[in-house]
């Protein structure tokens, strides 16, 4: 099964999180398909904080992906903001 999750980046107390493609059987921060995103907790700049390829998700889903509770509430902070990116 094939799923999109944050994977934890980042130093002690400074976390960055990869919006990641993977499939359900390897680790979080283990190998992934794809990259599609990025959200980074402490920047305050909304235009630097979430970075997220909704084409892509969209793409990933119609195919089967599902996704986790926070990457779900990232994607409507981001429908929200109108910030969209490619990576």
């Amino acid at each position: 099964m094939v799923v999109i999750r944050l994977a934890r980046h980042g130093s002690k107390k400074k976390p960055f999180y990869k919006i990641m493609v993977a499939d359900k059987r390897f680790a979080c921060n283990g190998r992934f398909i794809e990259k599609v995103g990025f959200f980074n907790p402490l920047i305050n700049k909304s235009s630097k904080k979430l970075y997220i390829n909704i084409e892509r998700i969209s793409y990933w889903i119609k195919n089967g992906a599902l996704m986790s509770d926070r990457v779900k509430s990232l994607i409507k902070i981001n429908k929200d903001i109108r910030n969209v990116k490619h990576i």
